[in-house]
C-alpha cells in the first residue's frame, strides 16, 4: 500500500533559526510548512500538523515543551539539537520525542526521516479505522468509536494494537500469551479469553457478534480485514 507524504502539515518550533535551508528543502519536496517561537506554539496546534520538528536548544524548559506537545498531539516529533550526549537524547525519547537529530545533518537524510515517519503515522492513525468507526491512536494510547473515547486497560490496548498490526492473521491464545502478555505460550490461557471477552464488550455494536475481534474456531483470535 502506498501512503503519500506529499501535503503534510509541518509545524516546525524553531528558536534558533539556523535551519532555513531545511525548510526550504521541504518546502520544495511538497510539505506545508507552518513555523513559530516555542512561546507561541500552542496558538498552532489546532491546525492538528502531521509532525512537528523542534529546533530548540537543550534545555529542561524545552524538554517541558517536547511534552506538553506529546500530550497535545498524536503525530510524530522530531528534535533537532547541538547535544550529542546520550543523556539528553535519551531524555528527549523520555519526553515524548519520536526521534533525535544531530546537527550538523544532511537534509536528504532529514527528509527521509520525515517521510518514514509520516507514512507509519498515517498508516496506524489514518489507516487505522475499521467500518470508519473504530479510531486507534498508538502514540496516545487512546481508541475512540464514533469520536467517543473508549476507556481500555493497558493489557487491553496491547492487544488490540498487536492484533490490528497482523490485521487478517490468526493467532492462538498461546502465541498471544507469548507476544502480549511476555508470557510462556503454555501458560494460563484463559487469561486472553477475559480480555477477549472484555474487549469486545467495549468496542463491539454487538458482543454476541462480534465486527472487529473474530474467532478462529479451534484455533484462536484475529482482527478482522474488513474496512
Amino acid at each position: 500500500m502506498s501512503i503519500k507524504t506529499k501535503d503534510s502539515k509541518l509545524l516546525i518550533i524553531d528558536n534558533i533559526g539556523d535551519i532555513n535551508l531545511t525548510k526550504e528543502f521541504l518546502e520544495k519536496e511538497g510539505f506545508i510548512l507552518h513555523q513559530c517561537l516555542s512561546r507561541n506554539y500552542t496558538n498552532f496546534v489546532n491546525n492538528n500538523p502531521d509532525l512537528v520538528l523542534l529546533n530548540l536548544e537543550v534545555t529542561f524548559e524545552n524538554f517541558k515543551i517536547c511534552e506538553e506537545i506529546r500530550n497535545l498531539l498524536d503525530c510524530p516529533v522530531i528534535m533537532i539539537a547541538d547535544s550529542s550526549e546520550e543523556e539528553d537524547k535519551v531524555k528527549a525519547f523520555e519526553v515524548g520525542a519520536d526521534d533525535y537529530i544531530i546537527k550538523p545533518f544532511s537534509n536528504k537524510e532529514l527528509v527521509a526521516r520525515v517521510k518514514a515517519h509520516l507514512r507509519r503515522y498515517h498508516y496506524l492513525n489514518n489507516k487505522s479505522k475499521n467500518k470508519e468507526e473504530l479510531e486507534i491512536y498508538p502514540n496516545l494510547q487512546q481508541v475512540r468509536k464514533k469520536e467517543k473515547k473508549i476507556d481500555l486497560s493497558q493489557r487491553e490496548f496491547e492487544l488490540l494494537f498487536f492484533l490490528l498490526q497482523n490485521k487478517g492473521k490468526v493467532f492462538t491464545r498461546g502465541q498471544l500469551l507469548k507476544e502480549v502478555w511476555g508470557f510462556a505460550s503454555d501458560g494460563d490461557t484463559r487469561t486472553v479469553d477475559v480480555t477477549i471477552h472484555r474487549l469486545r464488550e467495549k468496542i463491539e455494536n454487538n458482543p454476541s457478534k462480534p465486527e472487529y475481534i473474530l474467532t478462529k474456531r479451534g484455533f484462536g483470535y484475529y482482527f478482522n480485514t474488513v474496512s
